[in-house]
């Protein structure tokens, strides 16, 4: 068989490349003959600029910025020509990720969090000295912040950088909006350590940010705490992550010559179900009649509404090797160990 394996990162435990290759490892052990191929990927999240640079090439550029709670950090863009044009790609977490904010600080850090960090990365990006992009991408997705973008806007105005002439576009993980009950604080508060009376404080705030109300509503708004809306009130045009990342790495050539395709992440939830990249590895692959089947840490998505989005099947490491714990203390063997299990599953 002609296995495609091409999975996002696993949380905080594996990046997509790293998923990739425990996931090609199992099935090469489990089924030798079978012909597997990598395709590590991303939907604006974690792992962006990494997957878009072995895809495109280009350069990396590092500059130390401000970091979600004041702390300086190292961030970086990726400068590459796509289709003529200079295009510079973005990820945010790099900047204001929840990966950047200790466990024990993200109760007491919700409300204060700031993205200030990526203003300051895109302000260099728009004033490199080399070349002024003519795009710049920024990836949405892995954040620890609820601000709404404010540190971000304010950064920028701070830096004085003209962005008129630079096309916006925000690569979004999620089709949340702003506000409301799916919006960037009741759904997402909860998990960067907001209690329930935080989260109406956080509520609050956004829906009182004057320059976010005309887009508060668009798809994508609420993405990475608001700063989907902040991109939008610049100019900025949404777009899928897990849908340019499926472009622009070339993933639909590769499902032309798969006979089936593995997909993953962390966790598989109905959050998955909206917009991320399981949804668009599952939309290719049924797009061409093959079987979509997803790997993850843990699954609770009903067999339902992963038949609706085109996954075939899902597998879940944690109950495969016994628990949520041992599958995160030793990620990279329990999801060998789960793939090879799936490969002897599917494996003609």
């Amino acid at each position: 068989m002609r296995v495609l394996i091409a999975p996002d990162c696993f949380g905080g435990t594996l990046t997509a490349r790293e998923a990739a290759d425990a996931i090609a490892t199992g099935w090469r052990e489990a089924k030798p003959d079978d012909t597997v191929t990598e395709r590590p990927l991303a939907d604006g999240g974690p792992g962006f600029v990494d997957v878009l640079h072995a895809a495109l090439g280009g350069d990396i550029r590092y500059i130390t910025v401000t970091g979600p709670l004041g702390e300086p950090v190292e961030a970086r863009w990726l400068s590459v020509h796509v289709d003529g044009q200079h295009v510079v790609y973005i990820e945010s977490a790099d900047a204001c990720g929840l990966h950047l904010i200790p466990v024990e600080l993200r109760a007491e850090s919700c409300e204060t969090a700031t993205t200030r960090g990526l203003g300051e990365l895109i302000a260099a990006a728009a004033d490199d000295n080399d070349v002024i992009p003519d795009v710049i991408t920024v990836g949405l997705g892995g954040s620890g912040t609820t601000d709404g973008g404010a540190g971000m806007l304010t950064a920028l105005a701070d830096a004085g950088i003209s962005l008129t002439d630079i096309s916006l576009v925000a690569a979004s993980d999620v089709e949340n909006p702003l506000l409301g009950p799916h919006g960037a604080a009741r759904t997402f508060g909860p998990q960067k350590g907001a209690s329930p009376e935080a989260v109406e404080r956080l509520e609050a705030k956004l829906a009182a940010m004057d320059v976010l109300k005309p887009v508060s509503d668009v798809p994508g708004a609420g993405a990475a705490g608001g700063l989907g809306a902040a991109l939008l009130s610049l100019g900025a045009a949404v777009k899928s992550g897990a849908g340019l990342v499926r472009e622009l790495t070339g993933l639909d050539a590769a499902l032309d010559d798969a006979d089936v395709v593995i997909t993953g992440e962390g966790s598989f939830d109905w959050q998955s179900l909206r917009g991320k990249l399981i949804t668009a590895v599952a939309g290719g692959a049924a797009e061409r009649g093959i079987p979509c089947v997803a790997i993850a840490g843990q699954v609770t998505v009903g067999r339902r509404e992963m038949a609706a989005a085109g996954v075939g099947e899902a597998y879940s490491v944690s109950d495969h090797v016994g628990s949520v714990q041992k599958s995160i203390a030793d990620a990279r063997n329990s999801l060998i160990a789960t793939a090879q299990h799936v490969a002897r599953q599917w494996s003609r």
